[in-house]
């Protein structure tokens, strides 16, 4: 039998951002697709990202999602911490 998949807590009123990112960081081989990244993204808002190619766009969404696991940094969803989280575990999220 399976073990239950963590939950994060449900927190409508929270005043802090339902994602939080600190210091995430992806390398490959030496080289940095995505170094020192900040975000906070607050509950019902819709936010795009932008920039050239290479700037790290699609790193830092693989990253977040779980599918690439951060170099360093972390990732807090509604109050729980989830970096290097496989992506079955986010996408429950």
């Amino acid at each position: 039998m399976a073990a239950p998949l963590p939950q994060a807590s449900p927190s409508p009123d929270a005043a802090g951002p339902l994602l939080r990112v600190r210091g995430l960081s992806r390398s490959f081989r030496g080289l940095k697709a995505l170094s020192d990244y900040d975000l906070d993204l607050p509950a019902g808002r819709i936010h795009g990202v932008i920039g050239p190619n290479g700037a790290g766009k699609t790193t830092l969404f693989h990253v977040l999602s779980g599918f690439l696991r951060p170099s360093a940094g972390t990732i807090t969803f509604d109050g729980t911490e989830i970096a290097g989280w496989p992506s079955y575990k986010v996408a429950r999220l």
